[in-house]
């Protein structure tokens, strides 16, 4: 398994964005699509619920996307003209997980994408375990900032970006305005695709961290790096591992993705609905 950013990928990963943003321009018909959603495990469901679906595109047929690894994620690009606006969100269906070993740029293909495809916001979820063991499975968590221990990094050479605010205190403020109760807390990334021992869950708590996943802080910092303010959102599933009394299992956080589904779907679409 090869992690290195160039090895599946020798062409420039910008170029490559912008033929996959005239893609999914012609297809759907949409020449700018203003919001993109990254729908993580257990937050599916929040596309429908968007407003009306005008377009919908396999993933493979778009240039730099794969079909999906993991079980729950749905291989498909819907252009989805936001209720009540001419606003239009593009959900793109097919993230690539770093464990994949696909690269880096792999990884960040999508936020580049969206933003060659005119998204200037990008709202990124995921299905996460928690360390608050006063978080019951199914507590969405909005993100407040992140650390990111996978050991690599979307940007390419002498390229410095300042992540202060990568995660939009505006942002944050107008999911507050939907539900006043959402927690914060901080994302911290592994590489996966195990899931983290207990001594590394107590690590991650050490380090200042409220949650861990296997996601999200490499796609924040490319989406960053093209311009978008960010939203992340995540669905707690389980407590982490050491935190739980009970071995972790997929099933499980499948599971407690589906029941929490149409909570956490009503709540996203009401939250990007806001966004401007």
């Amino acid at each position: 398994m090869t992690t290195d950013s160039h090895c599946h990928n020798a062409r420039d990963p910008f170029e490559l964005a912008r033929e996959a943003a005239d893609v999914i321009a012609d297809r759907s018909g949409i020449a700018t699509h203003e919001l993109a959603l990254v729908l993580g495990s257990g937050w599916g469901g929040a596309a429908d619920l968007l407003g009306e679906t005008v377009s919908e595109i396999p993933a493979s047929e778009v240039p730099g996307f794969h079909a999906p690894a993991v079980a729950g994620h749905v291989p498909v690009m819907r252009s989805i003209r936001i209720h009540g606006t001419d606003r239009h969100a593009l959900v793109l269906g097919s993230r690539t997980h770093y464990y994949e070993g696909k690269g880096v740029r792999a990884v960040a293909h999508g936020m580049r994408t969206a933003a060659a495809a005119g998204a200037s916001h990008v709202i990124l979820t995921n299905g996460c375990g928690g360390l608050n063991p006063e978080w019951a499975p199914g507590q969405v968590v909005l993100i407040r900032d992140h650390i990111n221990l996978t050991g690599a990094s979307p940007l390419e050479g002498a390229t410095f970006v300042d992540l202060t605010d990568l995660y939009s205190q505006r942002l944050r403020d107008l999911a507050h305005e939907v539900d006043p109760t959402l927690p914060e807390g901080v994302y911290v990334q592994f590489p996966g695709p195990h899931y983290e021992t207990p001594a590394e869950v107590k690590m991650a708590g050490i380090l200042g961290g409220d949650l861990v996943g296997m996601s999200t802080t490499l796609e924040a910092i490319a989406a960053r790096q093209a311009g978008m303010e960010i939203l992340g959102l995540s669905l707690m599933t389980n407590l982490a591992a050491g935190i739980s009394p009970t071995p972790l299992s997929h099933e499980e956080v499948i599971e407690a993705g589906q029941a929490a589904a149409p909570r956490v779907a009503r709540l996203l679409a009401d939250i990007a609905a806001r966004i401007h």
